[in-house]
């Protein structure tokens, strides 16, 4: 089974770097997962954003901190999931001083809609169409675009105004046998709203069928691309 990633990406998938061909290469029928872990050497919020970003915490979706040399854990999963589509966990979890910040999210490839959509937070609420790129440096560069609001029978597009646009390079840096990531977000009106820079390493386990953590998957599937 080919990856989420190698199915949006089609022949630039090649152009990646060997190493973030690995990471993103995930597929259930491997049986293996990536679990990273490092520092993040910046993140940052705009305070004008302290509420929203407040709520977001609640279902996992950003968060209110800032803060210099935080403990960075990233964990990628690769299941089907109840609908029978290929999925892959983002469960970031942010280590300040006293508190522990979760960033998770679920992607899959849609069919429908021809892209990678990414469910945002721990009960699916918020899809948005990932762009998914190739990068100079062999990197993979992850850009958003519309976002979806869905809840019970609700389900509208939320308005560009309203939302932030969020910015993802992930790539391996030879000399010091890291990953490295940059990710901002920002909002079309108000401007930079979130951004954290870092590095870390990562390793492959190997995973059973039924072992996937329940923490890294979503309260709520959405059945709604």
């Amino acid at each position: 089974m080919t990856s989420i990633y190698e199915q949006a990406l089609g022949a630039g998938f090649k152009q990646l770097h060997p190493k973030i061909q690995e990471r993103f290469g995930l597929s259930s029928k491997d049986h293996i997962a990536s679990i990273g872990e490092g520092v993040m050497e910046e993140i940052w919020y705009a305070r004008w954003a302290a509420l929203p970003l407040h709520i977001g915490t609640t279902r996992h979706i950003m968060f209110p901190n800032r803060g210099e040399a935080v403990p960075f854990r990233i964990e990628n999963y690769a299941y089907q999931d109840e609908w029978g589509r290929e999925t892959v966990t983002w469960c970031r979890t942010f280590n300040f001083p006293g508190i522990q910040r979760r960033f998770d999210a679920t992607m899959i490839y849609s069919e429908q809609r021809g892209r990678v959509v990414d469910y945002l937070g721990n009960k699916q609420h918020l899809a948005v169409d990932l762009r998914i790129t190739a990068g100079d440096n062999g990197g993979i560069r992850i850009q958003s675009g519309e976002q979806r609001f869905y809840e019970g029978l609700l389900g509208f597009r939320v308005p560009p105004w309203f939302t932030g646009t969020a910015d993802v390079c992930e790539w391996y840096d030879d000399v010091t046998q890291k990953y490295r990531i940059s990710v901002q977000v920002s909002n079309p009106v108000f401007g930079p709203v979130f951004r954290y820079k870092g590095s870390f390493q990562a390793r492959i386990i190997t995973v059973g069928e039924d072992d996937v953590p329940p923490h890294v998957k979503p309260l709520r599937v959405e059945i709604r691309e």
